[in-house]
């Protein structure tokens, strides 16, 4: 009898998420305030990391950025406060480094205060062959997109779970969803960067903590140099995308509360099919949508002088 009543319950309540889900995409949630929250940012100085520090600071938000890149801190802290936000807080930190991570963890939690918002943004790429690709690199890749989030969570995530409040945000990728070609330490990267974030969400819903949110970003190839040379085949179905668009996206899911958001929405359709083809169905289909040659003419990010 409880087998029997509890699958009664679960449809019930499967038919109730869905048609929520249905009813949200027609009418969309109300965007929550940011205003007064304290936003982190990781990879602030440059692409989507600086795009989102000038939307957080515009909502009346703190930011607190940290980048490797000091010029480009510079700039990203210049380009918000000469938009008029003065909340902003600007530190160097080598996020692939632990020990890094925690010291100036500490010091943001001295002069700024307990982080509402984290954005683990910072992201690096080889972009070889995995045979082609340095010890050295593949450690770095690990240490930068995988690594840096499990820190930083332990860095911030207590004082979100003491006060029930705050909310994780991880930028991940469409490669933390399928494996890709000449992208094997990237994807590995991203596909870890998205279970743990997936698994931590579930602990937090497990504890009861429901004011703390989690949001998983994983987008396509974003035009932000860190993929330069990579075309689309068919830019209508998978095109490469805005990092202001990106950004956007990012700070609607985040104001809503979205738990997944993928980029551009065909994704979502893709991964579908994905997990009902076959395996020599699925690398049919992604070598007619261009993703199984995508990195063939990757050049890069210039490297700075």
């Amino acid at each position: 009898m409880n087998f029997l009543l509890e699958t009664l319950k679960v449809i019930g309540l499967l038919f109730y998420y869905l048609l929520e889900s249905f009813v949200f995409l027609i009418v969309p949630k109300r965007k929550k305030s940011v205003s007064g929250e304290i936003v982190l940012i990781t990879g602030a100085g440059s692409g989507i990391g600086r795009h989102l520090s000038l939307k957080f600071a515009s909502l009346g938000a703190t930011v607190v950025l940290w980048d490797i890149n000091e010029e480009g801190l510079k700039e990203t802290s210049k380009l918000v406060r000469k938009n008029g936000a003065v909340r902003v807080h600007s530190y160097i930190c080598d996020c692939s480094k632990r020990q890094d991570i925690y010291r100036v963890a500490d010091q943001v939690k001295k002069e700024v205060g307990d982080v509402t918002i984290l954005i683990n943004n910072a992201g690096i790429v080889t972009g070889k062959r995995f045979m082609d690709s340095p010890d050295s690199l593949v450690e770095k890749t690990m240490e930068v997109n995988t690594m840096a989030h499990f820190w930083t969570y332990k860095a911030f995530l207590p004082a979100m779970v003491a006060s029930n409040h705050g909310h994780l945000v991880s930028i991940a990728s469409g490669a933390g969803l399928v494996g890709i070609n000449r992208l094997s330490d990237y994807c590995a990267s991203k596909h870890a960067a998205v279970g743990f974030a997936e698994s931590v969400d579930l602990e937090m819903k497990d504890l009861g903590k429901n004011g703390v949110k989690t949001t998983i970003v994983c987008p396509f190839v974003i035009n932000t140099g860190m993929f330069d040379g990579c075309q689309a085949k068919w830019p209508t179905l998978l095109p490469i995308l805005e990092p202001e668009y990106v950004a956007e996206k990012i700070v609607t899911a985040v104001r809503r509360d979205q738990e997944i958001l993928a980029l551009p929405r065909s994704i979502y359709f893709l991964i579908a099919l994905k997990t009902m083809f076959p395996v020599k169905a699925g690398i049919l289909l992604m070598d007619y949508i261009g993703v199984f040659r995508l990195m063939e003419t990757f050049r890069g990010r210039a490297k700075r002088n």
